[in-house]
């Protein structure tokens, strides 16, 4: 199979994902010569870090890309165990690496499988980059055997772990925590971290399963029913979870249950403002409650597109405090520029021994008003998503329900900026065959109306 087939390798908003009938041995090979070639036409010689998730075929797929840097003359660390995506981009950046590629299909079910490519500043990969990785897709051709480069095993995770205890730098000592990895890489990396600071951690699916209990490795709601109920039962001062791979974050409290991404986001924020300053950073549908918070410290905030690539670009520009998307992926400051799950564990658990979360989330309300969001997805062909969108450009309504559009923001998609403060976006899904329809509103009710209008303007265009 090469470059040519019917389902060609993109890299989309995080990387290539496919179903395993699709992503295959010879398909990650071509990959892996991409990268090869793409990092010697950019003087880099330094070793490369291959990471891979707990996907039953994750392992042999990262032991064939390392074969082919490998023939290709630069040398390669493996990890001892299947590792988060975050402690790869730390590897990167803290060994001085070339770059990374990291083998994990994310969230997504085991029948899924994916590549993500991490540049030398471990950072997600811009376009520019991702754009010539794929203009570099061909066979391998590899030096002879007594040629290649070696192959090393290591353990990356113990200096990944120093560098987010430096930075958080807290005692979790009477802390109780509940931590859900669902399967994934996790396990053992962010239950250790925080039982090393010294919580008391209750462990679930702590195990590793490739099949995940037949739940995706998604940290939402429906998925994390026994975190909730284990918080309640244990009296725990929170619950975490992770996604598949450890970049994304749920956290879990006694009242709330699972909370929002978006509140997250703001308790996170919130915290830290207590003893630093900063800007913000989040994409275009991320709650503007981190608006309200930052102009009450006198701080600014950078929106971006969604894809947590522009956030670490804005990161940089802006010396940004924290940066993140409401699907519950966050960085912060003096941290690598990737999300990371694991660091944000320890940073929500911080953050409960100051205050409990659900007090916290409640002065936060109290203070900076009520804020709801939600979103929907609505079924459109690929081939479909710029005949739509360029449709719903010509048929932007002067209101929606009754109120007045006070601005359009066009940073991905379509954002109506309402006058009494809500919004409706509608934006193109990066990986699925959807247009996304947002919204946020000072009530739940506010919220279901705007969606509904939202899928009604676009529906038609379909």
């Amino acid at each position: 199979m090469d470059a040519t087939d019917a389902d060609p390798i993109a890299f989309g908003t995080d990387g290539w994902r496919a179903t395993l009938d699709v992503f295959t041995d010879d398909r990650v090979r071509i990959v892996a010569q991409a990268v090869a070639d793409h990092l010697e036409a950019a003087g880099r010689s330094d070793p490369v870090f291959v990471g891979y998730d707990a996907r039953e075929s994750s392992e042999g797929f990262a032991e064939h890309i390392a074969t082919v840097l490998a023939g290709n003359g630069f040398e390669v660390l493996l990890p001892d165990r299947d590792v988060p995506t975050p402690v790869v981009a730390h590897a990167v950046v803290d060994r001085g690496l070339s770059g990374a590629c990291m083998v994990t299909a994310s969230h997504n079910p085991p029948e899924y499988n994916g590549v993500k490519f991490i540049p030398h500043d471990g950072a997600p990969a811009l376009p520019e980059v991702t754009e010539d990785v794929e203009s570099r897709l061909r066979e391998p051709d590899l030096l002879p055997a007594d040629e290649r480069a070696p192959i090393r095993r290591c353990d990356p995770t113990a200096a990944h772990a120093e560098a987010v205890r430096d930075r958080v730098g807290t005692d979790l000592s009477g802390l109780t925590v509940v931590y859900d990895a669902m399967h994934g890489s996790g396990r053992g990396v962010t239950d250790r971290l925080l039982a090393d600071a010294g919580a008391e951690v209750v462990r679930l699916r702590c195990d590793r399963d490739p099949t995940f209990g037949g739940t995706p490795p998604e940290p939402s709601a429906e998925n994390l029913h026994a975190l909730a109920d284990e918080v309640r039962e244990r009296d725990a001062d929170l619950g975490i979870a992770n996604d598949g791979d450890a970049d994304r974050i749920a956290v879990c409290t006694p009242d709330r249950g699972v909370v929002d991404a978006n509140r997250l986001f703001a308790l996170c924020y919130d915290s830290l403002l207590e003893s630093e300053t900063g800007a913000a950073v989040r994409s275009v549908p991320t709650t503007f409650l981190i608006d309200r918070i930052a102009d009450a410290h006198g701080e600014t905030v950078h929106e971006t597109p969604v894809g947590f690539k522009w956030v670490a670009r804005e990161m940089a520009d802006h010396d940004a405090l924290v940066g993140g998307e409401e699907s519950g992926g966050f960085s912060i400051r003096g941290h690598v520029r990737e999300k990371d799950g694991v660091l944000v564990g320890l940073l929500a658990a911080a953050a409960a021994l100051e205050e409990p979360l659900d007090d916290r989330l409640d002065r936060i309300a109290a203070e900076y008003g009520e804020i709801h969001t939600d979103r929907t997805s609505v079924p459109c062909p690929n081939d479909r998503k710029d005949a739509v969108m360029a449709g719903l450009s010509e048929r932007i309504p002067d209101d929606v329900l009754g109120r007045g559009i006070d601005r359009v923001v066009t940073l991905d998609g379509f954002k109506l900026l309402l006058e009494d403060g809500s919004w409706l976006l509608v934006r193109p899904s990066g990986t699925e065959p959807k247009l996304r329809v947002y919204a946020e509103a000072e009530k739940a009710e506010r919220v279901e109306a705007l969606l509904a209008a939202g899928r009604d303007l676009i529906e038609p265009l379909l």
